[in-house]
């Protein structure tokens, strides 16, 4: 498989809006939404089209970069049956959610909780191959396991022996959360013990480790998540370097850049989201790049305290963000 470079689901904060901003940017092969959760209940298409609106637009972000949209539950059938409604609405494949560390997720029986029953994960990814259309491509994301990585490599022949064609391992277990380091050779581990594509993920933030997470893991591939978010141009820095000689300097996408990103993410969060989601969101990523960039701990410091949209806008404007102002 080529090397690709994934933009990560994370629920809350990398959602459609972000999706959309950060494939303008380039180097971005392919997203995955963030999880869609089944229950029992067949799910609507105005459900889908909430969470991943890309499904009106080829299932692809405005950019033309592809959408894979992201099932979480734990119950065969409900997943099998979601999976193949889903799949009518032309997503460019159907991922399912191993991973999320999150406890009101883990105490209903989803996401990472399932690491613990290598058998239950058969039974659901083969339930939703069978499901949906051959053409279909179906995914899968584990993170090494629950409360250690005892049985990351079973979990992952168990998901790959169910129909998945491809795995993405996020270096740490549930009990880790997000705290560093990831452990990139455990997901070497898992790529040498399985013969589908094997896809890196966790604590990628810089061309560095990039580098360093390829080296340790094996893998060509690898999926961004927050890095990606405090560095908007990562996979376009990584994509360069690694056209490049070795040892050249970090590609960097430069805050003149940065800033009409950040008013064409301020114009969607106003006609997207509901009002008093809308300051915070954009606090939210600027929380994210002020990590990067000291004209975001800027920014962040100007807009924490305000939470009147206008304003907002307002301030925007005055900083060369947001040439017309979006309507309120």
């Amino acid at each position: 498989m080529p090397a690709r470079i994934y933009l990560a689901p994370m629920e809350g904060l990398l959602d459609f809006v972000l999706r959309d901003i950060l494939t303008r940017v380039g180097g971005v092969d392919r997203c995955v939404s963030e999880f869609i959760r089944v229950t029992h209940t067949l799910l609507t298409e105005r459900t889908f089209l909430r969470i991943m609106p890309e499904l009106a637009n080829g299932g692809c972000t405005p950019s033309g970069v592809p959408v894979r949209a992201q099932l979480l539950g734990s119950d065969p059938v409900s997943m099998a049956e979601n999976a193949a409604q889903l799949a009518e609405f032309g997503p460019h494949g159907i991922d399912l959610n191993f991973g999320c560390p999150a406890k009101v997720v883990n105490r209903h029986g989803g996401g990472a909780m399932l690491l613990q029953y290598p058998e239950q994960l058969h039974s659901i990814v083969s339930a939703v191959r069978r499901a949906v259309p051959a053409q279909m491509p179906v995914t899968a994301k584990m993170r090494l396991g629950f409360n250690d990585d005892s049985l990351a490599v079973e979990c992952a022949q168990a998901l790959e022996a169910g129909g998945a064609e491809e795995l993405v391992v996020h270096a740490r277990t549930k009990a880790d959360a997000y705290r560093p380091p990831a452990y990139w050779e455990r997901v070497n581990d898992i790529r040498l013990a399985v013969k589908i594509p094997v896809v890196a993920n966790g604590e990628i933030w810089t061309v560095d480790d990039a580098r360093r997470c390829r080296q340790a893991s094996g893998c060509d591939s690898i999926m961004l998540g927050r890095g990606m978010v405090t560095d908007p141009g990562l996979a376009l820095a990584i994509r360069r370097n690694d056209a490049v000689e070795e040892g050249a300097a970090d590609p960097h996408v430069p805050w003149t850049d940065i800033l009409p990103l950040m008013g064409a993410f301020w114009q969607l969060v106003v006609a997207r989201l509901e009002r008093r989601q809308q300051a915070g969101r954009l606090k939210q990523w600027l929380n994210f790049m002020r990590h990067r960039y000291p004209e975001a701990q800027e920014a962040y410091d100007a807009l924490r305290t305000l939470h009147d949209p206008e304003l907002v806008t307002q301030w925007l404007v005055l900083h060369g963000a947001l040439k017309v102002l979006p309507n309120q």
